[in-house]
C-alpha cells in the first residue's frame, strides 16, 4: 500500500509517500523559518497562505522523485490536529479533495502520534513496548508506549515545555528567531562552569517537569551581566549563558527519562520531537544507556522536525481505520489518549 502523508500544522508544508513494503520512498519538506523571522515569530495567517502555495508542488515533487502517479497511491494520511487552525484546514482539505477524486481512503493522523512513531523509520528501529520522551514544540511528556494507539502519560511540563524555553530564552538574548537552533549552537562553545542555572522540579518524587522558572533564572542572569557590562553582553558571556540554559535543560530531560526507565522497568527510551535533535540531549542519552544498560533511539535528524514521512507512517499504521472522504473538520486541540489502539 502507497500512502501519500500531508504535514501542516505549523509552519512546516511536508508531503513523503510511504510504501508499507519497501518503506519511505520521498520525503520533501519546506519550513518557513525565514518568512516568520521577520516578525520574530510564527504569523498563522501567512503560514496558511504558505502552506496553500506549497503542498501541491511538494506533492508533485515526491512523485516525480520516483516515477509515480497520483492515480499510483492508495490512501492519503494528513495531519488533523494538534495545531493552528488555519494551517490545518489547508493540509486537511488538499488531502480530502485528492481522496475524494481519486475513489482512495483517507486518514486523519494526530501530529503527537506521528513524532512519537517517527523512531521506527530509523534503523534499528525500537519494539514495543518503549518509553517515550517527546519533546516537540508546545509538547514536553514522557510516555509509556505499549503500542500504536496505546500511550499512557507518565510525566509531563507543568508550564512551558522544553521548545518553548529554548525559543523564549533566545529571545532573551537577542538571538534571531527561530532562537532554539541557533542557542544551541553557541552553547557548543560555552564555557559549562561559568554559569549555574536551576535545575526546576530535577528531584520532585514525580515525573512531571517545569522550564518556565528557568527561563526566569536566565532573564535575571541576563540583566546582571547586562549590568556589569554597562549594557551590552559579549559574546563568550552569551554563549555561557546559552551553554548553562542548557546544561540545565539536558539534566532535568535526562534525570526524569531514567526514573520513568527505572518506575517502567522498561529498558528501551525513544525521543522524538524538535529537541531530540540537539547533540548535548543525545550525548547525554547515549552515555546513560552505555551506563544503565538500556537502548536509547532517536528518529533520523531530517524527520526531527515536523515532517510528512511521520504522517505518512502513521496513517499506514492506521489503515484500517482509514475512511471514505466525505467532509471533514480540523482538531487544534486534541487530547492523544482519545486514539483507538490498532
Amino acid at each position: 500500500m502507497l500512502v501519500l502523508g500531508i504535514e501542516s500544522s505549523c509552519d512546516e508544508t511536508g508531503v513523503a509517500l510511504y510504501d508499507s513494503e519497501h518503506g519511505l520512498v520521498a520525503h520533501h519538506l519546506h519550513t518557513q523559518m525565514a518568512m516568520h523571522a521577520e516578525y520574530g515569530g510564527v504569523v498563522p495567517e501567512l503560514a496558511s497562505r504558505d502552506h496553500i502555495r506549497r503542498v501541491i508542488p511538494l506533492t508533485e515533487a515526491c512523485l516525480a522523485e520516483v516515477g509515480l502517479r497520483l492515480a499510483d497511491i492508495d490512501a492519503i494520511a494528513y495531519t488533523q490536529g494538534p495545531g493552528l487552525g488555519g494551517a490545518l484546514l489547508v493540509g486537511t482539505s488538499v488531502a480530502n479533495a485528492l481522496a475524494f477524486g481519486l475513489g482512495i481512503p483517507v486518514i486523519a493522523v494526530h501530529h503527537l502520534e506521528g513524532h512519537l512513531l517517527s523512531p521506527l523509520l530509523a534503523t534499528p528501529r525500537p519494539d514495543f513496548p518503549f518509553l517515550a520522551l517527546l519533546v516537540s514544540g508546545g509538547h514536553t511528556q514522557l510516555m509509556a508506549v505499549h503500542g500504536v494507539g496505546q500511550y499512557q502519560v507518565l510525566g509531563e511540563t507543568l508550564d512551558d515545555a522544553a521548545g518553548e524555553a529554548f525559543d523564549k530564552t533566545a529571545k532573551l538574548l537577542g538571538l534571531d528567531y527561530p532562537g532554539g537552533p541557533t542557542l544551541s549552537r553557541l552553547a557548543e562553545s560555552g564555557d559549562p562552569a561559568r554559569f549555574t542555572l536551576p535545575r526546576p522540579m530535577l528531584n520532585s518524587a514525580d515525573l512531571d517537569m517545569s522550564f518556565s522558572g528557568l527561563k526566569t533564572a536566565v532573564l535575571t542572569l541576563v540583566r546582571q551581566q547586562e549590568a556589569q557590562q554597562h549594557g551590552t553582553l559579549d559574546e563568550q558571556t552569551r554563549k555561557d549563558i546559552c551553554r548553562a540554559f542548557q546544561e540545565a535543560i539536558v539534566e532535568v530531560l535526562v534525570k526524569k527519562s531514567l526514573k520513568a526507565l527505572k518506575q517502567t522497568g522498561m529498558k528501551r527510551l525513544v525521543v522524538a520531537g524538535g529537541v531530540g535533535a540537539n547533540r548535548q540531549l543525545r550525548a547525554a542519552l547515549d552515555q546513560a544507556a552505555a551506563r544503565r544498560k538500556f537502548e536509547v533511539f532517536y528518529p533520523p535528524l531530517a524527520l526531527c522536525t515536523d515532517n510528512g514521512a511521520m504522517i505518512a507512517f502513521a496513517g499506514a499504521m492506521r489503515l484500517k481505520f482509514a475512511e471514505p472522504a466525505a467532509g471533514f473538520s480540523v482538531k487544534p486541540r486534541w487530547d492523544l489518549a482519545s486514539l483507538p489502539a490498532v
